[in-house]
C-alpha cells in the first residue's frame, strides 16, 4: 500500500478525531446544567488530547495524487472504529476511575451499538458519562449505515451487492448527486431522534432519560441510564415506545429516504421488511404465550414484556424488561437462537441479517425442486435480484466465518476461565453485537464487569468483526492486501 494512500486514510482518520473531539462538548455542557463541575476536567482534557491527534494526523494534508480504491476502504473502514475507541474512551478512564481495559470495552460496545456494559450504578452515574455512552451508540448507529449503504455492497461483503443498486442507483432515480444521499439518511435520522425523545417523554420519562434512551435505541445499541434498563419505568407506553424505536432503527434507511422522495410504498414492497416484520409478531405471539402460561401475568402484560425483550435482542439492542432467563428453558433457547438473527441491511442492527435467512430458504427451495427435476432451470430471486453464483459464494463464506468467529472467540473465552455458558453466549452476544449474554454473570440481570481482561478483549474484537462483517476486518489479515 502507498505512502500517498495511508496519508489519505490518517487525513480522514484526523477529521473522525476532530469531530469526535467537538462531539465531546455535549457531555461538558449536559455536566453543566446539572452543576457536576467536577467531571468537567475529564472531558475538557479528553477532548484537547482527541483534537490534538486528529490535528496531528491532517496537518500534512492530503495528497492530491491519491484516490482510495474499493480495496482501501477496508483499511479505512477498520482504522476508524479502532482509532475513534482508543480516543472516546478516554473521559471514562477519567471520570469512572476505571483500567483503560474497562473503558475501551465500554467504549467499544457503545460506538458498535453492542451494549454490553461494564458500568454498575448507573442510577447514581455521572450525566457526562451516561450522556456520552448514548453519543457514542447514536454515532456508531450512524457510522454502520454510511458503511452498510455506500461501502459493503462496494466491496461484495457476505451477501451485500443484493442491495447495491439501491445505493449505486441514487445519482440516477432518487436524487442528483450521491453525497444527497447521505444528507437525507442523516435527515432522516435526526429526525426519527427527534420524534423519539417527544414520545419517550410523553410516555413519562424525563427529558434526560428520553433523550439517552432515544439514541440507545434508534441506534439499536441499549444504553439505559438504569441498572434496570426498561424495566426501571413501569409505564407500558414507554415500552412500547422503545419497541416502535427499537423497529424503526432496524429497517433500512435508504427506504426510509425512498418513501420521503415520493416512492410510498418502498417500505411495504420490500422484501426483507415483510418478513422482518412477520418474523417479529409471530415471534411476540409465540413468546407471549408462553410467558402467560408461565407467570401470573394477564395476557396483555405477558404480551407487551415478551414483545419488549424479543425485538431488543433481534434487533441487537440489547435492552431488557426483566429477567427473561427465569422464564424456562423453552424461553432461555428460543432467545438464544434469536441472537443470531438481526435486522435489516441498510440499518442501524447488527447479527446475521434477516435477509441471509430469507436468501437461505430461497436457495433451500431451490434445490429441493431440482432434486425432484433435475433438468429443470429454476430461477432464483430474492428482492427484485438474482441470486448469481457470486452472492451465493459471498454468503458461504460470510455464514462459515461468522460461525468460525463465534467459535474460535468461545474457545478463547473458556481458556481464560469462563464457563461454558458464559464464553460460548458472550462470543454470540459480541459478534451478533446483542449485548446481554446467558447465564448469572452476564445475562440480563447482571454485566461484564467480574470478566477478566483478557476475556473483556476477546469480546471488544468479537464486537469490532461482527459490526463491520468480519470478512472486511480478515482480509487485512492476508498478505494480498498488503501488496501493491
Amino acid at each position: 500500500m502507498s505512502m500517498p494512500t495511508l496519508r489519505i486514510i490518517a487525513f480522514i482518520l484526523g477529521i473522525f478525531l476532530i469531530t469526535l473531539a467537538i462531539s465531546m462538548l455535549i457531555p461538558m455542557l449536559t455536566l453543566l446544567v446539572y452543576s457536576r463541575t467536577d467531571d468537567l476536567n475529564a472531558f475538557i482534557w479528553s477532548s484537547l488530547a482527541t483534537a490534538a491527534a486528529g490535528i496531528a494526523m491532517i496537518l500534512p494534508g492530503r495528497p492530491k495524487e491519491a484516490h482510495l480504491r474499493p480495496r482501501d476502504m477496508y483499511l479505512l473502514t477498520t482504522a476508524s472504529w479502532l482509532v475513534v475507541c482508543i480516543f472516546a474512551a478516554l473521559p471514562l478512564t477519567m471520570v469512572q476511575h476505571m483500567g483503560y481495559t474497562d473503558a475501551f470495552f465500554e467504549t467499544m460496545s457503545g460506538i458498535t451499538t453492542t451494549g454490553s456494559t461494564v458500568l454498575v450504578g448507573l442510577d447514581t452515574a455521572s450525566p457526562g458519562i451516561l450522556i456520552w455512552r448514548s453519543m457514542l451508540n447514536w454515532l456508531g448507529g450512524i457510522g454502520f449505515i454510511g458503511m452498510a449503504v455506500a461501502i459493503l455492497p462496494l466491496l461484495r461483503v457476505g451477501g451485500m451487492r443484493l442491495f447495491q443498486t439501491e445505493s449505486s442507483d441514487w445519482g440516477e432515480k432518487v436524487m442528483p448527486r450521491s453525497h444527497m444521499a447521505a444528507k437525507y439518511i442523516l435527515g432522516t435520522y435526526l429526525a426519527l431522534t427527534i420524534i423519539g425523545f417527544l414520545a419517550f417523554w410523553a410516555a413519562g420519562m424525563s427529558p434526560f432519560d428520553a433523550i439517552n434512551h432515544t439514541m440507545a435505541s434508534i441506534s439499536t445499541g441499549g444504553f439505559s441510564t438504569s441498572d434496570q434498563s426498561l424495566a426501571h419505568w413501569q409505564q407500558p407506553a414507554v415500552h412500547w415506545v422503545a419497541v416502535v424505536m427499537m423497529i424503526s432503527g432496524s429497517l433500512p434507511f435508504t427506504l426510509y429516504v425512498a418513501t420521503i422522495r415520493g416512492n410510498r410504498k418502498a417500505m411495504l414492497r420490500d422484501q426483507q421488511v415483510r418478513g422482518f416484520l412477520a418474523f417479529l409478531i409471530v415471534t411476540w405471539l409465540v413468546l407471549g404465550t408462553w410467558y402467560w402460561l408461565n407467570s401470573n401475568n394477564s395476557w396483555l402484560d405477558a404480551f407487551r414484556i415478551s414483545a419488549v425483550n424479543v425485538t431488543s435482542i433481534v434487533t441487537t439492542t440489547g435492552f431488557a424488561l426483566g429477567d427473561y432467563t427465569t422464564w424456562g428453558s423453552f424461553a432461555i433457547l428460543l432467545f438464544f437462537y434469536l441472537t443470531f438473527i438481526g435486522g435489516c441491511s441498510g440499518s442501524t442492527a447488527g447479527g446475521l441479517k434477516i435477509f441471509r435467512v430469507q436468501v437461505a430458504y430461497v436457495l433451500l427451495k431451490a434445490n429441493l425442486q431440482q432434486l425432484i427435476h433435475p433438468r429443470a432451470v429454476i430461477k432464483q430471486r430474492y428482492n427484485n435480484h438474482t441470486i448469481d453464483e457470486d452472492i451465493v459464494r459471498s454468503m458461504i463464506t460470510f455464514s462459515f466465518f461468522f460461525a468460525i468467529t463465534i467459535g474460535v472467540i468461545a474457545l478463547g473465552l473458556a481458556a481464560v476461565g469462563l464457563d461454558w455458558t458464559t464464553a460460548l453466549t458472550g462470543a454470540v452476544t459480541a459478534v451478533c453485537n446483542v449485548g446481554p449474554g446467558m447465564g448469572p454473570i452476564i445475562g440480563p440481570a447482571g454485566n461484564f464487569a467480574s470478566l477478566p481482561d483478557a476475556a473483556k478483549w476477546l469480546l471488544s474484537l468479537g464486537m469490532l468483526l461482527g459490526r463491520l462483517e468480519i470478512l472486511t476486518v480478515l482480509v487485512l489479515l492476508t498478505r494480498a492486501f498488503w501488496r501493491h
